[in-house]
C-alpha cells in the first residue's frame, strides 16, 4: 500500500532551495539573504534589486521589486510564501509577486551552502518535432 502525505488545505509544504526547477511555483522557503545589489534604481514608479539568498543546500538569485527591496538586508532571515521560479536568460530566479508574501523572521540557525548556487546552472530550450 503506498503511503500518502497530507498538507492541510492552505497550508504550503516548506521546500529547501536545491529542490527549486525552472517552471515551479508556489514554493514556501526560508531563507537568509548574503548580498543584495540594487539592479533598477528607485525613480518615479519601481525600484528592482537582485539577492543572493540560500539555506543549508544551496543559494539563488532572488528578483525583488519595489516595497520588496527594503527586506533584502544582507544577513536577514527570510519567510518566502507563494515564490515562484522565473527563467532570465536560460538561469533560474526565485520571485513572490502579488499572490505571495515575504515575511522578516527570527534569525536562522543555518549556514549558507555558497558553493551551490542554482542560478549558475543554464537551461536551454529543446525542440522536439512530433
Amino acid at each position: 500500500m503506498d503511503e500518502y502525505v497530507t498538507v492541510e488545505e492552505g497550508v504550503q509544504e516548506e521546500v529547501e532551495v536545491q529542490q527549486l526547477r525552472p517552471g515551479t511555483s508556489g514554493h514556501t522557503l526560508t531563507v537568509k539573504v548574503v548580498d543584495t545589489k540594487i539592479i533598477w534604481p528607485h525613480c518615479s514608479h519601481m525600484q528592482i534589486a537582485e539577492s543572493l539568498v540560500g539555506d543549508e543546500t544551496a543559494m539563488i538569485v532572488f528578483t525583488s521589486r519595489d516595497d520588496q527591496v527594503d527586506q533584502m538586508k544582507n544577513g536577514s532571515t527570510l519567510i518566502l510564501r507563494n515564490a515562484k521560479i522565473i527563467m532570465y536568460r536560460g538561469s533560474m530566479r526565485l520571485a513572490v509577486d502579488n499572490s505571495g508574501r515575504i515575511k522578516v523572521a527570527d534569525p536562522a540557525t543555518f549556514t549558507v551552502k555558497e558553493d551551490n548556487n542554482m542560478s549558475l546552472i543554464e537551461y536551454g530550450v529543446i525542440r522536439v518535432a512530433i
